[in-house]
């Protein structure tokens, strides 16, 4: 296990955030009632807030709650109280990307630590040492940035901690700041609201052929022109530890508890020195996802080998495991079609990779049935398996059905 390192998981609701931490997550990152970066439905009540510090200081871990729009004066005056809010209810650490606020912060309440956002665009070393100065105990550094750059920044600024992104999308923007969503929508990424029109499929129309839209790859969904490669950091984790980064981040708020559970496993794994880093990389590949990138860590944006398409996944999610399994029968809300026969895939934080052949499956009625087909209702799953309260099971696409 690496020495004095920190896994940090996004959760958007609070089955997701129970999710991180029981796959392991040191420390989870959700949006708070106001000025966090996305759509209101990832953020909490301030109720929502200090119920999640409990249940993350009941495992000994830690929450931190993103305060990362850029700020107008209305927003700045109304700070102070909010901070001290987050405070009372638990909170560990604001997040904060506006200068105003983070000195409306530590000025108002200086007990609520500060880390400094990736949309603040700390690159240097002198900006992380200013940051220091007005009170930060953390810098959330550049996606921009390189190994070597980070390394030489931890030189000149060994004091104040280093946060990274390690794992998920990456953004057609300079450290987040886009405008296409405002340009676009009226709705501004900036202030919490992006429609996320980068990763809508485009096709190119010449001016003088109106209604001929020719897609501008070969794939036959089209092209999400504006999409960047989803980060995928798996297999050098290790060189960004050793640059002087501590807290390893996944980006996610807006993703379901499944794709938290898939990624947190596999870089808890990872960080607690499991050896097969194949093994791990499939399980990554096990979550929807674009394809996949080392980012910007070796200079230039580079894709791995082998992925194609806007969006892929090795596996399809079918159902959450509600309840421990009891004499042979696990009870599971249901997500996608299973059928007696399958051969479907445990995702757990006791194993990796495990099967189970679906022996039968009852209604809700607890009769037999041959197929459990309606999402979000209940069903009993027959097999021979232990199954536990917030497992996930999937199916692998080309896995052969049957046993």
């Amino acid at each position: 296990m690496m020495p004095s390192t920190e896994l940090l998981a996004p959760a958007g609701d609070m089955e997701a955030l129970e999710t991180a931490l029981r796959f392991g997550a040191d420390a989870v990152y959700i949006g708070g009632p106001k000025l966090q970066l996305r759509a209101a439905k990832a953020g909490f009540s301030m109720e929502g807030v200090a119920e999640a510090a409990k249940r993350a200081h009941a495992l000994g871990r830690k929450l931190y709650v993103t305060v990362n729009a850029f700020c107008d004066d209305q927003d700045i005056h109304a700070l102070g109280d909010y901070a001290q809010a987050l405070h009372e209810a638990g909170t560990d650490a604001a997040i904060v990307a506006d200068l105003g606020a983070i000195r409306a912060i530590r000025r108002t309440e200086p007990r609520l630590p500060v880390h400094v956002s990736t949309q603040a665009n700390c690159l240097n070393a002198e900006a992380a040492l200013t940051y220091r100065d007005m009170g930060a105990a953390r810098v959330v550094l550049g996606r921009e940035m390189t190994l070597k750059q980070i390394e030489a920044l931890h030189r000149r600024a060994p004091d104040i901690e280093l946060e990274a992104f390690v794992h998920g999308a990456m953004c057609m923007a300079y450290s987040g700041r886009c405008m296409i969503s405002a340009a676009l929508t009226g709705r501004s990424a900036n202030r919490g609201a992006c429609t996320q029109p980068c990763r809508w499929t485009y096709h190119l129309m010449e001016e003088k052929r109106p209604g001929q839209f020719f897609p501008v790859e070969e794939d036959d969904r089209g092209m999400a022109i504006l999409s960047s490669f989803d980060l995928n950091a798996l297999g050098f984790i290790d060189s960004i530890a050793a640059a002087g980064v501590t807290s390893f981040k996944i980006e996610g708020r807006m993703k379901s508890p499944y794709y938290v559970a898939t990624v947190v496993n596999a870089y808890r794994r990872r960080l607690d020195g499991y050896p097969d880093t194949g093994a791990l990389q499939a399980e990554l590949d096990s979550a929807s996802h674009r394809p996949y990138s080392s980012g910007f860590y070796f200079g230039e944006l580079r894709r791995h080998a082998g992925d194609q398409g806007v969006y892929i996944a090795d596996c399809r999610f079918v159902a959450n495991v509600l309840e421990d399994t009891r004499n042979g029968v696990t009870m599971v809300r249901l997500r996608n079609r299973i059928k007696k026969g399958d051969v479907l895939e445990i995702l757990s934080p006791r194993t990796l990779g495990t099967k189970l052949v679906v022996d039968g499956l009852l209604d809700g009625d607890g009769n037999a049935v041959d197929e459990a087909a309606v999402p979000d209702r209940t069903y009993g799953l027959i097999a021979e398996a232990a199954l536990e309260r917030g497992d996930f099971l999937r199916i692998r696409t080309d896995e052969g059905k049957g046993a």
